[in-house]
């Protein structure tokens, strides 16, 4: 039975994880839980699962927590807290269902703890990537990638070199406005940028679909898990979502992953590998599809994508601000103070001010990612 920690359990991947865990109790046991403030959602987590420690980032809500509970849950606060639960011992796996940022150096404690990493953050490794994975070699912690995209890679990899491999196809459902005409953009209300087509997920990274700066994260995701360079990574507009990735090798054959548009599929295999579980999701009915569609995306009308490129060639501490200018755009757009458009902008003037460092420590990626969103704050206004 492997002993699971989920950072982020009161978001759509916590959840989507703690339903399969909920499925398969003979093979996983919750033993600790975090959340940023939830704690009504958390609490019926807590009576469900019996996790022995649980993290809360805000210090009110935990003081709270730990009055309700007395000492029945160990009750730890802030980011001090998350890094004392990933390090646990008695922790096997540790699930990464934060979303943005704040998730890189709980992440790096649990990589120095050796821990099997479920990552479903892909902010983190945008930042520093080349960082992490270094940590990760060095202290032998296996990073299992939960993005159904990078998922799909990695299976379609298989036991094969990455020197086998002549390109990467990272598909894309295209979100909300696949087929609406760029000169419309200006008008699109928050409510239209939530209503994915596809997947069901938190809305900044619902926002980062609709720009497709998601994607481009992912170009980033994919360069450092699989020590791809930008060049061989293609992105591929699929908007049924079927096939999740493919891989293609130097002979010229393609390995593609299919699966119905559901988060537990990649979750299940992120938790149970090397083993794949029998569940019982929706699969994929071959008679009733009656065809699959591809399309280039069009990096001119949506320029997040071409920014992410431009961070990839770059490297070095441009990652970290493409990612720390688009978190604060993201935001601001959330909180209605700028429109769709003006988050590519923002994100482009930022990077254009950066003064890049090429092989940054940790200490320099931090400060590039801080000075970023005091830029980035600065043009929202």
């Amino acid at each position: 039975m492997k002993r699971i920690a989920i950072l982020g359990s009161s978001g759509s991947i916590g959840q989507s994880t703690l339903s399969v865990i909920r499925s398969l109790p003979r093979q996983f046991k919750v033993e600790a839980l975090s959340v940023n403030s939830d704690i009504v959602k958390l609490r019926q987590q807590i009576e469900e699962f019996k996790p022995r420690l649980v993290c809360v980032r805000d210090g009110q809500a935990a003081c709270k927590l730990r009055s309700d509970l007395g000492s029945s849950v160990k009750v730890l606060c802030a980011e001090e807290g998350l890094h004392e639960m990933v390090k646990d011992r008695q922790i096997d796996l540790v699930m990464f269902a934060i979303s943005g940022s704040a998730a890189l150096n709980p992440l790096i404690s649990a990589i120095r703890s050796g821990k099997d990493i479920a990552l479903a953050n892909k902010e983190a490794l945008v930042m520093a990537g080349p960082l992490v994975m270094r940590l990760a070699k060095k202290y032998k912690a296996r990073v299992l990638p939960v993005d159904s995209e990078q998922s799909a890679i990695w299976q379609s990899l298989g036991g094969f070199r990455h020197s086998d491999v002549r390109k990467v196809y990272l598909t894309a459902s295209g979100g909300p406005f696949r087929n609406l005409p760029a000169s419309k953009f200006k008008k699109v209300s928050l409510e239209h940028v939530l209503r994915h087509p596809r997947w069901k997920m938190g809305r900044k990274i619902t926002v980062d679909s609709a720009t497709l700066m998601n994607k481009g994260l992912e170009v980033l995701e994919t360069m450092f898990l699989f020590s791809l360079r930008p060049e061989k990574i293609k992105v591929l507009i699929h908007p049924e979502a079927l096939i999740h990735s493919m891989v293609e090798f130097n002979d010229g054959v393609i390995m593609a992953q299919l699966s119905a548009a559901d988060m537990r599929i990649p979750i299940q295999y992120a938790l149970s590998y090397p083993q794949r579980l029998v569940n019982s999701l929706e699969g994929i009915d071959f008679y009733r599809l009656s065809e699959l569609h591809f399309e280039k995306p069009d990096s001119d009308k949506f320029p997040c994508l071409k920014l992410a490129y431009r961070a990839a060639e770059d490297l070095g501490t441009m990652p970290a601000v493409l990612n720390a200018a688009n978190e604060v755009s993201v935001h601001s757009f959330l909180n209605k103070r700028i429109d769709f458009l003006s988050i590519p902008e923002i994100v482009e003037k930022v990077m254009r001010r950066h003064r890049r460092i090429a092989d940054p420590d940790l200490t320099q990626i931090m400060a590039a990612d801080a000075w970023a969103r005091e830029e980035a704050v600065c043009l929202a206004g």
